[in-house]
């Protein structure tokens, strides 16, 4: 649970929804999914807004929405999941070490 803590916290903000009772990847999914599939039908371009803060590639989702079987709600969910995944392990990565000295920081 701890590991995908700073994941929900990132996509409630970005999906302006709760998710915080999620427990698992597949529940944070199935519910990004359904909400994902609620604006489709009801509101596209806070969806398209959404696609574009997160940052998903479009030619990816493209080539995705065009491979998978799955409905688009479905893989549209994997998609800003897994870029919340990438975007952490990023930041983790490029994380600023502390063994600096104080005197040699910008």
């Amino acid at each position: 649970m701890k590991e995908i803590e700073p994941i929900i916290s990132e996509l409630s903000d970005s999906l302006e929804i709760d998710l915080h009772s999620k427990r698992s990847i597949e529940e944070l999914k199935l519910a990004v999914s359904e909400y994902i599939d609620h604006l489709i039908a009801n509101d596209f371009n806070k969806l398209m807004r959404i696609l574009y803060r997160v940052d998903v590639s479009e030619k990816m989702l493209r080539a995705n929405l065009q491979q998978q079987e799955k409905n688009a709600a479905a893989v549209i969910a994997d998609m800003l999941v897994d870029r919340q995944l990438e975007k952490m392990q990023t930041r983790k990565k490029f994380r600023a070490d502390n063994d600096i000295p104080e005197n040699e920081k910008w």
